[in-house]
């Protein structure tokens, strides 16, 4: 089977994101938390995105390395969200086993975009 693309997996973490987020925003009211978890995590993907209609290898290299940037953001706000109680440790796991992911399949397409 094949692996899902960079694309497919971003798309469905920001996605899994806002379900989580709309969860704790209903029972718990840290919406400027929320706020930062939701941008830094959908911005993985809508980079990702954009680097897909690059203008050259340079462009398409800026976008990835600000969606590697967004998602060490997003590690540090899931670091937050655990520390705080405000998510369950299953949560934390999977969010960040799949932040993880897309961290290094973000890395590996840095480095063979710059030939390394």
């Amino acid at each position: 089977m094949k692996e899902p693309k960079l694309v497919d997996l971003s798309k469905r973490f920001a996605v899994d994101l806002i379900k989580f987020c709309q969860a704790v925003e209903e029972t718990k009211h840290y919406n400027v938390l929320i706020n930062q978890l939701l941008r830094s995590g959908t911005s993985i993907g809508a980079n990702i995105h954009e680097a897909n209609y690059a203008a050259s290898r340079a462009d398409f290299i800026n976008k990835m390395q600000i969606a590697l940037k967004e998602c060490y953001e997003t590690s540090y706000w899931l670091d937050l969200f655990i520390s705080a109680g405000l998510m369950s440790q299953i949560e934390y796991d999977e969010f960040s086993l799949r932040c993880g992911t897309l961290r290094r399949k973000l890395i590996s397409s840095i480095n063979t975009a710059k030939g390394q």
